[in-house]
């Protein structure tokens, strides 16, 4: 800070100058460039929706082309120049803006704005990310289900203007502290991905069984030593009228969310259920003595003697076991409950599922803790990261 500090004092004793973003560039609307015209070489070219899911503050190379014939009927930024998505479907991310640092021209899809303009690439970029940006931009923003912004609405916010060395060590800064970022977060996403390996070889082995290895070990289906049902259809309207305590769990879901929540239940008992349908097909969660409701693209397994078999236990093996029997179904993954039914599972004598059990619990919250603690740290150091860089553009404005 306090190079930039120097800086400020040196050339702009008396403050900054903030300018309209339309003083200082201007906003030339994307066109005619759809995902169905992108291809994996030629000239270079950037789809709005790819600003969302790919590209960070800067690009100097592309991930898709057009052909260079048709790149000449589309609107293209030059280097320098912003690419904004001026859509999306939330608040936060319509505006998200790539500064293009490449060597040659890029064609923009609509949906997306260029923004040439006379600053630094990269600190209008960082600007777009900051909390002065955000604040200013929720005045602009248009549309209900999908959010827009307007070249013209983007043209009226202000942006501090020092001169051009104070923007170039700003961007040095900001950059160093991305990339240190950067690496921080790969470096404990690596030990949590280590952690989790280590977890699932021991949990593997834990249930696995070789016959004659580790005692008597029985085979049964699910549907020999389970009750299966399926849930109900539960709608959003349903939900609003019956809104209540207990939650509603569907394929939306994992063990974290919920589909809502109403004023009933259909279960309180020890339990496990499973995604009959979609992407989530086969996935399992454990239910302790819980009050809630599954929807109809759910399943609900209640052991009929746990004497014999552990709610527990059986939860832990069907991690393993059940995405084995989903199908296809159309393109569209299922486990059904008959199919369900028919999965297998090792059943050794109660006392060892409950010691293996115990021991899973264990390593289960050792990992789950590190996987907590990991994201709870990341977001720490973003939060570092955004403080930090909205105080390097807070600037005192002249006059």
């Amino acid at each position: 800070m306090s190079k930039i500090d120097d800086l400020v004092k040196e050339l702009c004793p008396i403050g900054v100058e903030f300018k309209t973003l339309g003083e200082v560039g201007q906003f030339i609307r994307g066109n005619g460039l759809q995902k169905s015209d992108l291809t994996d070489s030629g000239f270079p070219a950037i789809h709005y929706g790819q600003v969302h899911t790919h590209y960070g503050t800067s690009a100097e190379t592309t991930i898709s082309f057009v052909k260079p014939e048709f790149a000449k009927k589309l609107r293209r930024a030059e280097p320098g120049d912003l690419i904004i998505a001026t859509t999306s479907e939330d608040d936060e991310a319509v505006g998200k803006a790539v500064a293009w640092i490449g060597t040659t021209e890029v064609a923009v899809s609509g949906d997306a704005c260029i923004y040439h303009h006379s600053l630094e690439p990269k600190y209008v970029s960082y600007f777009f990310q900051s909390d002065q940006f955000q604040n200013q931009k929720k005045r602009s923003i248009t549309g209900t289900k999908v959010r827009r912004l307007s070249g013209e609405s983007l043209s009226k916010l202000r942006i501090p203007v020092p001169p051009i060395e104070v923007q170039r060590e700003i961007v040095r800064v900001l950059d160093t502290f991305s990339r240190l970022e950067a690496e921080l977060e790969a470096e404990l996403e690596a030990e949590l991905d280590a952690r989790w390996v280590q977890y699932t070889f021991y949990r593997d082995r834990l249930l696995t069984f070789t016959d004659g290895e580790r005692g008597a070990v029985s085979w049964a289906r699910m549907g020999e030593v389970c009750d299966i049902s399926r849930g109900r259809v539960i709608s959003k309207d349903f939900l609003r009228d019956h809104a209540g305590d207990y939650p509603v769990y569907s394929s939306q879901t994992q063990n974290s969310g919920v589909f809502g929540y109403i004023d009933t239940y259909a279960y309180d008992f020890e339990s496990v259920t499973w995604t009959t349908d979609g992407a989530n097909a086969g996935s399992v969660f454990f239910h302790d003595n819980e009050r809630f409701s599954i929807t109809n693209v759910c399943g609900l397994l209640k052991v009929k003697d746990r004497s014999v078999l552990s709610t527990k236990f059986m939860y832990y093996q069907l991690l393993r076991h059940a995405k084995a029997y989903v199908s296809a179904g159309m393109g569209n993954p299922k486990l059904m409950a008959n199919a369900m039914a028919s999965v297998s599972i090792p059943i050794p004598p109660l006392s060892e599922q409950e010691q293996i059990v115990s021991l899973l619990d264990k390593f289960d919250a050792l990992v789950n803790d590190l996987a907590s603690g990991l994201p709870a740290e990341l977001n720490a150091r973003r939060q570092q990261y955004e403080h930090y860089r909205n105080r390097l553009l807070t600037f005192q404005e002249a006059g």
